[in-house]
């Protein structure tokens, strides 16, 4: 394929352009949205100093020269979406760097395949459109997410200083994630941890599995109760150290303890109506955090929604 350069980053260009993600300045040159820009970086279809990069967040150095190798695919517009924004975001915390959500279990954190619009970050386009530059243009303002049957607590950057900084504290596991569990069974410890690489299954590519060829995996349990009725439960304080795809539901279930109510990693048989669950029993109830400007520690705390208080309160 032709290779079609942009314009050098050199000056006056490159005063303009230094310490700018990559994926940002190939957009700000090319004229591209910094989603399409994104893609052609992660393809390997940007070349810094006549080298593949694929790392969009890398950041650019006054005199380097950028070129791209193909024509930007069609983007797909991330909308604003007001109704969301008013009926369906929870805010806990809020400043100009920093929003923390209380997301209601069915909602989608961010558009994917089958997800176009509807999800939270339409929602939170609509209520702080400063965050469509924050990060990962395909998920703007996104740190970490959190399963969409999973309720609970998620923190979202509203600036780009607070992004890299709540990035790097999840990655160093600065950030503490506390999340409620009620599993089948009994674990024979009244506290563990399980450390076990999780990654795509090879059966189903819609689960994930504990296996060597997928990324390390730390999660930390803690016994708070155990119930005999209506079977034998237990309710678990659960606390990330990693942040993988379904990574507590996988580890209980590899330990033999599923999420009570997990239609994907729960019992063999199927259970739709233990203790009337519909999803998984699995609330991201605490989180915590140091504060990207100030260096405060951040505490919000949520409590358990309406089905899964009731579904608690029915053992014994």
């Amino acid at each position: 394929m032709t290779q079609t350069p942009c314009e050098p980053v050199g000056e006056p260009a490159g005063a303009a352009l230094e310490g700018v993600r990559l994926d940002r300045a190939v957009a700000l040159l090319t004229g591209v949205s910094r989603s399409a820009a994104a893609r052609l970086v992660a393809g390997g279809e940007v070349l810094v100093d006549g080298a593949v990069v694929t790392a969009g967040a890398r950041r650019v150095v006054a005199g380097e020269r950028l070129a791209i190798t193909a024509t930007p695919a069609a983007d797909h517009v991330l909308l604003p979406d007001a109704d969301m924004a008013l009926n369906r975001i929870s805010v806990v915390f809020e400043d100009s760097d920093v929003v923390v959500v209380d997301k209601q279990a069915g909602l989608v954190v961010h558009p994917g395949a089958g997800h176009e619009q509807g999800t939270l970050v339409n929602g939170l386009l609509a209520r702080y459109p400063d965050i469509a530059d924050v990060g990962d243009p395909s998920r703007p303002g996104i740190v970490h997410r959190l399963d969409r049957d999973t309720s609970g607590l998620l923190v979202v950057a509203r600036s780009e200083r607070a992004y890299r900084s709540l990035v790097e504290q999840m990655r160093s596991h600065q950030a503490e994630r506390v999340y409620c569990a009620l599993v089948r069974g009994h674990p024979e410890a009244s506290s563990g941890v399980v450390d076990a690489p999780v990654g795509r299954s090879g059966r189903n590519p819609l689960r994930m599995t504990v296996t060597q060829r997928g990324r390390a995996a730390r999660t930390h349990y803690l016994v708070q109760q155990r119930f005999e009725s209506p079977e034998s439960l237990a309710l678990l304080a659960c606390r990330l150290e990693t942040g993988r795809t379904h990574q507590i539901r996988v580890h209980l279930h590899a330990i033999g303890h599923p999420v009570a109510g997990d239609p994907t990693y729960g019992a063999r048989r199927r259970e739709p109506s233990l203790l009337g669950l519909t999803r998984p029993f699995l609330h991201s109830q605490s989180l915590a955090f140091r504060h990207p400007v100030s260096g405060e520690t951040v505490e919000t705390q949520s409590p358990l929604p309406s089905e899964l208080a009731a579904a608690l309160e029915a053992c014994s």
